[in-house]
């Protein structure tokens, strides 16, 4: 722990509960370590590639190790498969934790644990890493589906910066009713409308309803004939997010297409500014998930160049 460097900020996932959890618990043992408050940013994918690592010092989570981050005084604390190790950075990674308990383990070490953070960061982690089998896994997905429906910044400042008080918090009874009246109204509208977005990628529709409770039933069910189910969703800022769903580690490829990226089976990725309507990126991704046809233009173009001259 005496290793740790001190950070200038603390970059974290912006998107789902483990960054939210993570984020806040890395702030919490940063000021306890250096007695000071250290500035915390929030990141979907797409906006965190392309934020500069400019600062000297740094701390992420939840966000995958690259080479841009290896850098002296820099922590990783993840959980997402890598390829590559750091030479210069410090990793720490555990593919059976979730990112925040990872960050919860060393606050525990320094004596910052707590029942309270006990349950919550264990319900975290079986919503981030969809422990399907766990008892709690209802429950767990309610919380989750808090950052999801209320955004991180705005969870922050009704609980107050406390991460505590989100146990229990009267928000979840919105969630619980939601799950219990809209996902079954929303799966059965969804199964009759799933388009194809190529041979293996269908897009679901959605009206009601927790989309990734719908998208898993799906996939569970066996609903649809495509291995990769995807969701899309509109941000208050314009822009448009796409969510792939899969079961046996589809997503993760298929969002690296679009400079995405998560979980094996859970990934996603923020389109470009130049898609701006659901139908919009409807066509974007048709486009750009379809492998190019074997006799394109471009195909027959290098086909008239490769073909010995006539013989007239």
């Amino acid at each position: 722990m005496d290793s740790l460097p001190k950070p200038d900020v603390i970059l974290t996932h912006e998107s789902d509960l483990d960054g939210f959890v993570g984020g806040f618990l890395l702030q919490r043992l940063a000021r306890h370590l250096f007695k000071t408050e250290t500035r915390l940013e929030a990141y979907n994918y797409n906006g965190w590639k392309m934020r500069e690592p400019r600062e000297k010092s740094a701390w992420v989570c939840d966000l995958s190790f690259e080479p841009r981050l290896d850098k002296s005084d820099w922590v990783i604390l993840d959980h997402h498969a890598t390829e590559g190790l750091p030479k210069n950075a410090m990793l720490i990674h555990d593919l059976t934790r979730s990112a925040g308990k990872i960050c919860y383990d060393l606050c525990r070490q320094q004596g910052l644990g707590s029942p309270e953070l006990d349950r919550l960061v264990r319900l975290s982690d079986v919503a981030d890493l969809f422990l399907e089998d766990e008892p709690d896994f209802v429950q767990a997905n309610d919380y989750a589906n808090l950052v999801k429906t209320y955004g991180f910044w705005n969870l922050h400042a009704v609980i107050g910066g406390q991460l505590e008080r989100l146990l229990d918090h009267p928000l979840l009874e919105v969630m619980a009713v939601k799950r219990r009246i809209e996902d079954p109204i929303g799966l059965e509208w969804s199964k009759r409308n799933v388009a194809e977005i190529s041979p293996t990628v269908g897009f679901v529709e959605t009206v009601v309803g927790n989309n990734n409770a719908i998208v898993h039933q799906l996939l569970e069910q066996g609903a649809t004939p495509y291995p990769v189910l995807l969701t899309l969703f509109r941000k208050a800022n314009g822009a448009v997010i796409v969510s792939f769903r899969s079961r046996n580690g589809e997503a993760l490829k298929v969002a690296g297409q679009l400079h995405g990226g998560g979980h094996a089976n859970a990934s996603g990725a923020t389109l470009p500014r130049s898609v701006k309507s659901i139908p919009d990126a409807v066509d974007y991704l048709r486009v750009h998930l379809n492998p190019a046809p074997a006799n394109g233009p471009l195909n027959s173009l290098e086909n008239l160049f490769d073909s010995p001259p006539s013989k007239k």
